[in-house]
This record gives structure tokens, sequence and C-alpha cells, in this order.
């Protein structure tokens, strides 16, 4: 298969302005957890930047709606590693979330079968990963999970090795994503993807 045709397989793939890589994302409103947490005044996902600009465009919608009917499907884990195609980077939900125990094991199998790929995975859904971790011990080493807090200036999650926050009143904790000071870009960082830096803190915007 080629790889137009596994991407076409999958849903497509996303290519945000401010990525080095390409990214799968379906819609906000799937997010079982953060769309419980949007309706919380202070929550990070109260002012979600998924749910507005780019993210609310009919071709976007349908992308995100032809994704999501996707997963789970028998050759979705094939389809995605022939779509990636040894990228040295992906990330996995430039918007939405993970949706179910057996999706978060597909994208293993993914890490898996794409080893020269880094691979980023940021979530709100702590029981999936939770569920995860006490079976399984650990991710691969390309696949780095981090955790989100669930309230701007909160603390991280004390659970998780791997977390992200973010700051707004309070100071950044842990490393501070650049992207603020640099067009809203990562240009050439990439501590997200690394599992050596254990919580990122991204401004509030």
């Amino acid at each position: 298969m080629k790889v137009s045709e596994a991407r076409a397989a999958v849903g497509g793939l996303s290519e945000p302005s401010k990525m080095p890589c390409y990214s799968f994302g379906i819609s906000a409103d799937h997010c079982k957890t953060g769309s419980k947490l949007a309706k919380i005044k202070g929550s990070i996902c109260n002012t979600c930047y998924a749910q507005k600009g780019a993210y609310k465009w009919t071709p976007t919608k349908n992308a995100h709606e032809r994704r999501i009917n996707l997963i789970g499907t028998s050759n979705w884990v094939d389809n995605m590693v022939r779509a990636i195609n040894n990228a040295d980077y992906f990330r996995w939900f430039d918007s939405g979330d993970l949706q179910s125990d057996e999706m978060l094991a597909d994208i293993v199998r993914v890490a898996l079968a794409t080893p020269s790929t880094k691979h980023w995975l940021p979530t709100h859904e702590n029981f999936i990963v939770s569920r995860y971790l006490r079976k399984h011990g650990k991710f691969p080493s390309n696949l780095t999970v981090r955790v989100s807090a669930a309230m701007v200036d909160g603390e991280p999650p004390k659970r998780f090795a791997l977390t992200s926050t973010v700051h707004h009143l309070g100071k950044p904790i842990g490393r501070e994503c650049p992207s603020s000071k640099q067009g809203n870009k990562c240009a050439d960082c990439r501590a997200c993807w690394n599992p050596r830096i254990k919580n990122i803190s991204y401004k509030y915007h």
C-alpha cells in the first residue's frame, strides 16, 4: 500500500502549523474526560483551543469524523504504521483524546512497529493510562505518554512519571514550553517527545 493510500485508510493525518510532524486528531467533542472538564471554570479544557478556529471548519470536522469511525477496524494498526512512514516524530491527538483501553493498546502496537519514530501522546485519560501501566508496567521507549493536569496553574498528576501542566498566574513547573516566544511553533524544541523531561509547562492562551 502506498503511504497516501494508508493515510486515506485512517481518515488522513493532520499537519498542525506549529508542529514539526504529522499528527492524528479527532474532534474534541469525543473527549471523555475532557468533555467533563470543559464544563468546569478554570480547567484546562474550559477554553479548549480545539473547540474554535480551524478545528470548527467543515473539512476539519469531516476529517475528524472519518478518523474516529475507522479507529479499531481490523487494519487500523497496519495502516497507521504505513501512514507514519518511519517519520522522525509523530504526535497523537492535536485534538481529541484516547477513546478506550483498546485504542491505547493499538497505539502501543503502532509505536512498537515504528521504532525509529518518536511518538508523543498527551492525555487527560488517567484511568486508561493507569490500567495499561498496571497490566504492562511501561510504555515502549519511543512512546512518551504525558498525563495532563486538569486545572490551569494546577500541580502535575502525581501518579505518573511523565506529565504536563498549564501556567497562567503561577510559575511554570519543570520545563517551560518555548512556543509562546517563537511564534507559537516548536521550532527546534522536541521536549514533549523527550522522556527524560518529567513535566512540560505550557503558557495559558
